[in-house]
């Protein structure tokens, strides 16, 4: 790859804005939903359902249903979507806040991570 299209490819990742917000692992069987906040959310589900499949995942509960059921017993879902400009601010106040407020919807949904 050429230094030209290489620099290109790297300015475009900078300015890439992505999907910011409440993600949700929502096992069908038990009726219980996992909520993470999510700086980018395809990065995070994809992080999030390997460390899963590796048996690797702190939530314990989480991993326990994961073995159980598979990845098909599970739901996976952007809850809400965080709206925000600038993608080099840290948003994890922001992204909390919006966490709690599902939270309180949802009353059988727990934290996914501390």
């Amino acid at each position: 790859m050429d230094m030209k299209r290489k620099k290109q490819l790297l300015e475009e990742y900078r300015n890439r804005r992505p999907e910011m917000g409440v993600i949700s692992y929502r096992c069908i069987a038990a009726n219980e939903s996992f909520l993470g906040i999510s700086k980018d959310t395809k990065a995070d589900f994809n992080s999030t359902s390997a460390k899963l499949a590796a048996n690797y995942h702190p939530n314990k509960r989480l991993q326990e249903l994961w073995n159980h059921y598979g990845m098909e017993g599970f739901e996976l879902s952007v809850v809400k979507t965080l709206k925000y400009e600038n993608p080099a601010d840290d948003h994890t106040v922001e992204l909390e806040a919006l966490r709690e407020q599902c939270l309180v919807q949802d009353k059988q949904a727990r934290r996914m991570w501390r």
